[in-house]
C-alpha cells in the first residue's frame, strides 16, 4: 500500500475519531433532533439555501464516513424540507456519500483484497459484472443489509461506479419516501422502533425480490424472442427428453447420466463410438508411449544393474499393439453397452433444424439405396461434437502430404526423419515416443519454449531430457512453407529473421484442435462461436436457446478427456432439471498432465500465472531426486512445487514434474477440491517407500518455512531447564 492511501486512511480515521471525541454523536439522537426542530425550521425559513447546503453536506458526511445518523437525518429532511424537497435532497445526499463511501473502498483495499482472493472471488467478479445492478438494487430495498456496509463492499467488485450510483439512486428511493414521510410527523414521534416494524421489513424484502423477478420476466421476455421465428415447429410431444450429437468423451458420459436418471435419450455418432480420446487421442498415445518407454528402459539397461539387453521389435508390430489395445477398451464405449444402459443409439450425421428437432442422415442400408433421413424430436439437445486437428494454411504443406492424430495411427513404417511441428503436450509426447523407436526427430515451436503454458523451469527440463535423447528441438522456429526439390522435402522456418531448411521424410502436425462447428446446423440456427472457434455457451453450457447445451472439446474452455467429462455432468443435469434448478459449470480445481517422461502435471495456478494476474504467492519445493523410492527406481529427477498463499497453507496450485507425476498430483486436486492445506497433507500418512510421499515431503518444506520460531525458542529453554 502506498503513502497515499496510507494518507487518506489517517485522514478517515482522524475524521470518524473526531467525531466521538469531540462528543458530536450526541446531536445525532432522536431526542435531540426532536429538541432542534424548531431551531432549524425558523433557520430554513430566514436562510433556505445555507440550512439546505449545510443539511446536504452534514448528510454527505455521515454516508460518506459510514457514520451513525443517516436514519435520524431523513427524518430531520422530512420535518424541514416536507416529502418532495426532503426525498430529493437525501435522495441525492445518501446516493453521493455512499458513492464516495464505495470510491474509498474501492481506492483503498480492492486491489489487495483481489490480488489475495481473486481465484476464490472469480464467480463473485463475473456474477457482479454481468448482474451486479440487479443485485445491488435488491440490497438497496431490503434495510436488513446495513447500507454503510454495502458500500464498503460493493467496493471491492469489478461494478462500475456509473452503475453503483445509478442503483444506489433507484434502489434507496423507496425507503427515502417511506422515512422521509415519517419525518414530517416528527414531532409525535416516541421512538425509531415504530418506523423499522416487522411488517414494513417485510414489505421491502418483497419490493427487494422485484428487480431479480423483473430480471427473470425480462429472461422470459427474450427467450420467446429467441424462439419466435420456430414456434410453429414447436412439437406437442417430444421423441425424446434429450438428444446427444456426438459420442466422445462428453456425448458419452452426458447420454450415460441421462440413462441413469431414466429419461429418454439419443445418442447420435457419425463416425466411432468413443469419439478421439479412444480412437485417436488418448488411448492409442498412451499406448505407444508405453511401448516407447519400454524400449528406452531396455536401453538403458546398465542404470540398473543389467549389463545387457537385447531388444528386437518391428514397428509395425507396436502400432498394432496400439490397435489391440483400443479394442480392448473399446466396449466400454460400444453401441452394445449404451444400448444396455437404455441408450437409443444412432450412427448418422446430425443436424440441428429447429431448437427441438435434430434431422439424422443414416448410411445407407445396402449398395444403391439411399441415405435415410428421420428427424427426431427432443425437449433438449447437447452439443458435443468434439474437436479436430488443426491444419493450418502453411504454403506447399498439401504437396508434400502430411500426419496428424487423426492418421499417424495407420502407419505402419517408421519415418527416418520426422518433422514434429507444435510444441505442445501433443507435440511432445509424440515426438518423444518416435524418437525411442529410432526416428531423427526434429521438433520445431513458434513459441520462444515448448510447453508455453508450463513455468520456464518446466520448459528447460523437459527440452533437456529431449536433447539428450537426441531431438532436435528448434524453439523460436516459425513454419513458412513446405517445398520438395530432387525428391527431397524441406520445410523452410524462419529463425531470428534468417531462413533455415530442415529436411525431412514426413512432417507430424500437432499444432492444437479445431472445435467441430460446421455442418450440423449451427450456422443456420443462429448458434454464435467465440474467437476461439468453440460454441458460445453461458455458466450453465446453454447457447442462445436455453435448450440447447454444448459441452466437451467443441465448447471448451479446455479440450482435455476429463475436463470433458466434468462439463458433460452439468450440461446433462441442467438439460433435464433445468426447469427446478440450474448449475453453473465448476472450472475452479482443473488438473491436466503431458505424458512425456518426465511427466508434467498441473492443477490450479503455476508461477508464471500468479504473476500474470498479480496474484500473490509462496513457493514451496521439494527435488524428487532426494526422494528413497525415486532413487531405487532410477527416476531420480524431478520435483514438486506448490504454490500457496502468502502465511498460509492454502493451496494455490501444484506443478510436479517427474515419474507418475499424473498420478501424483490427484492428492493436490482433491486438498484444493475439498480446501484440504498443507498441514492436513504433511499430518496423512503416506506409505514408504513410494514417489506419493513426496507430497507429503513438500508440505515438510512448507511447515518448516513458518515454523513459530520464537515459540520454538521458548521450547528450547523449557527443553535446558528440564535438563536440571
Amino acid at each position: 500500500m502506498n503513502k497515499k492511501k496510507w494518507l487518506l486512511i489517517a485522514v478517515l480515521l482522524g475524521a470518524v475519531t473526531a467525531f466521538f471525541a469531540l462528543g458530536l454523536h450526541r446531536y445525532f439522537t432522536l431526542a435531540e433532533v426532536k429538541a432542534r426542530q424548531v431551531e432549524i425550521s425558523d433557520l430554513f425559513v430566514q436562510r433556505p439555501v445555507l440550512v439546505v447546503g449545510l443539511f446536504f453536506a452534514t448528510y454527505l458526511a455521515v454516508a460518506a464516513l459510514s457514520l451513525p445518523g443517516a436514519a435520524l437525518l431523513t427524518l430531520l429532511g422530512g420535518a424541514i424540507f416536507g416529502v418532495v424537497w426532503g426525498t430529493v435532497i437525501v435522495s441525492f445526499a445518501s446516493s453521493i456519500g455512499a458513492t464516495l463511501s464505495f470510491l474509498s473502498s474501492r481506492y483503498l483495499f480492492r486491489e489487495a483484497v483481489q490480488k489475495r482472493f481473486g481465484t476464490r472471488l472469480g464467480a463473485i467478479n463475473r456474477g457482479i459484472e454481468r448482474d451486479g445492478g440487479f443485485y445491488l438494487v435488491t440490497l438497496r430495498l431490503v434495510p436488513v443489509f446495513p447500507f454503510f456496509a454495502v458500500n464498503l463492499l460493493m467496493g471491492l467488485t469489478p461494478i462500475s461506479t456509473r452503475a453503483f450510483y445509478v442503483a444506489s439512486q433507484i434502489g434507496m428511493f423507496l425507503g427515502t419516501v417511506v422515512y422521509v414521510n415519517v419525518g414530517t410527523q416528527l414531532a409525535g414521534l416516541e421512538s425509531l422502533r415504530g418506523i423499522v416494524s416487522p411488517g414494513l421489513l417485510a414489505s421491502f424484502a418483497a419490493l427487494g425480490l422485484l428487480p431479480l423477478a423483473a430480471r427473470k420476466i425480462v429472461s422470459l421476455l427474450e427467450q420467446r424472442k429467441v424462439y419466435a421465428p420456430w414456434a410453429a415447429r414447436r412439437p406437442a410431444r417430444f421423441d425424446r427428453n434429450i438428444v446427444v450429437i456426438g459420442a466422445g468423451s462428453a456425448g458419452l458420459v452426458t447420454a450415460y447420466i441421462a440413462a441413469a436418471v431414466k429419461a429418454s435419450v439419443t445418442l447420435i455418432e457419425r463416425h466411432q463410438m468413443g469419439g478421439d480420446c479412444l480412437n485417436t487421442g488418448c488411448v492409442p498415445s498412451k499406448a505407444l508411449i508405453r511401448s516407447a518407454k519400454l524400449l528406452h528402459q531396455a536401453r538403458k539397461s546398465q542404470a540398473y544393474g543389467i549389463r545387457e539387453m537385447q531388444v528386437g521389435f518391428e514397428f509395425a508390430d507396436v502400432m498394432e499393439r496400439v490397435q489391440r489395445v483400443i479394442r480392448t477398451i473399446e466396449p466400454h464405449d460400444s453401441v452394445q453397452r449404451y444400448t444396455s444402459l437404455g441408450v437409443d443409439c444412432v450412427k448418422g450425421q446430425a443436424r440441428i433444424v429447429s431448437p427441438w428437432e435434430v434431422e439424422v442422415t443414416e448410411p445407407a442400408i445396402a449398395a444403391g439405396d439411399e441415405p435415410v433421413r428421420r428427424v427426431i424430436s427432443a425437449r433438449s439437445i447437447v452439443i458435443a461434437a468434439g474437436a479436430r486437428p488443426l491444419v493450418p494454411p502453411i504454403p506447399g504443406l498439401q504437396d508434400v502430404g502430411y500426419l496428424t492424430s487423426d492418421n499417424v495411427w495407420a502407419i505402419r513404417e517408421l519415418p527416418a526423419r520426422l518433422i514434429v511441428l507444435g510444441g505442445g503436450p501433443i507435440g511432445c509426447e509424440l515426438a518423444q515416443s518416435f524418437a525411442r523407436f529410432g526416428s531423427q526427430v526434429t521438433q520445431v515451436e513458434m513459441a520462444p519454449r515448448l510447453l508455453i503454458r508450463e513455468d520456464p523451469e518446466v520448459s528447460t527440463l523437459v527440452a533437456e531430457a529431449f536433447t539428450a535423447e537426441g531431438i532436435d528441438v528448434r524453439v523460436g522456429h516459425k513454419a513458412l512453407r513446405f517445398e520438395q526439390s530432387d525428391g527431397q522435402r524441406v520445410l523452410v522456418a524462419e529463425h531470428q529473421g534468417a531462413e533455415v531448411r530442415i529436411a525431412f521424410d514426413q512432417v507430424l502436425l500437432a499444432l492444437g484442435r479445431s472445435p467441430n462447428t460446421a455442418g450440423y446446423g449451427l450456422e443456420e440456427m443462429g448458434i454464435a462461436t467465440t474467437a476461439a472457434r468453440t460454441v458460445e455457451v453461458d455458466g450453465f453450457l446453454r447457447t442462445r436457446f436455453p435448450n440447447i447445451f454444448a459441452c466437451g472439446d467443441v465448447a471448451g474452455p479446455y479440450q482435455f478427456t476429463h475436463t470433458a467429462a466434468h462439463a458433460a455432468w452439468f450440461a446433462a443435469v441442467n438439460a433435464l432439471f433445468g426447469r427446478f434448478k440450474q448449475f453453473p459449470v465448476d472450472w475452479s480445481v482443473v488438473p491436466w498432465c503431458t505424458f512425456t517422461d518426465p511427466e508434467v502435471a498441473r492443477v490450479g495456478l503455476n508461477e508464471t500465472e500468479a504473476a500474470a494476474k498479480g496474484i500473490a504467492y509462496e513457493v514451496s519445493r521439494f527435488g524428487i531426486d532426494d526422494l528413497d523410492r525415486a532413487i531405487a527406481d532410477e527416476a531420480a529427477h524431478g520435483f514438486i512445487k506448490v504454490l500457496t498463499v502468502p502465511g498460509k497453507d492454502r493451496i494455490l496450485g501444484v506443478t510436479i514434474v517427474g515419474e507418475h507425476a499424473g498420478d501424483l498430483i490427484a492428492e493436490y486436486v482433491a486438498a484444493m477440491k475439498q480446501r484440504i492445506g498443507l498441514n492436513k497433507v504433511l499430518g496423512t500418512m503416506h506409505i514408504y517407500p513410494t514417489l506419493a510421499e513426496a507430497n507429503k515431503f513438500v508440505a515438510g518444506e512448507w511447515k518448516r518455512a513458518h515454523a513459530p520460531q520464537r515459540l520454538l525458542g521458548w521450547v528450547r529453554r523449557y527443553h535446558q531447564w528440564q535438563l536440571g
